[in-house]
């Protein structure tokens, strides 16, 4: 039996740090502070053998950046998409809806509780830095998972994600 336990709470930030805004994800994860009950992890971009990840968790946090969410950021619980979509994965890339039901299929059983936070960004070309209005909207996401460390719980989460779409509005 290994001595090394899961951390309750995994905080997925994915993205290509090469492409400007593309990095929020990860550069999200670089600003936040942890404690033994939160597990960071990065990647370029979700992949089958992140289902692994996912197991033994309570609560899970998928940040990444997107052209069309609502400015600064959105919050959202995510669910398992029909199963016609939901097997639309290639060995590239998925979606984190599409991990959620891949995770279902391997591990047969339900996936923990995620969630998605969408950083908006706007400058995704190769080579491009950061721009200046992700920096702020980074800032801003890194207060609001700041928040959501402060009530590690689905009940709070779900309340929050509720806030968001309001604040979305």
């Amino acid at each position: 039996m290994s001595s090394q336990s899961i951390a309750p709470i995994l905080i997925f930030g994915y993205g290509n740090p090469s492409r400007g805004d593309d990095a929020l994800g990860p550069m999200l994860l670089e600003q936040i502070s942890t404690d033994s009950k939160v597990e960071l992890l990065t990647d370029f971009q979700l992949q089958v053998e992140h289902t692994l990840d996912m197991v033994g968790r309570k609560l899970i946090l998928f940040v990444d950046a997107s052209v069309s969410s609502p400015l600064p950021f959105q919050f959202q619980p995510l669910t398992v998409p029909a199963p016609k979509t939901a097997n639309a994965y290639t060995t590239h890339e998925l979606a984190p809806e599409v991990l959620l039901a891949t995770y279902n299929d391997v591990h047969h059983q339900k996936a923990p509780p995620c969630f998605l936070l969408s950083i908006r960004g706007e400058r995704f070309e190769l080579g491009t830095p950061l721009s200046a209005s992700a920096q702020t909207d980074l800032q801003l996401a890194v207060k609001w998972v700041e928040r959501l460390l402060l009530t590690p719980d689905l009940q709070a989460w779900n309340r929050l994600s509720r806030e968001a779409a309001e604040i979305a509005a």
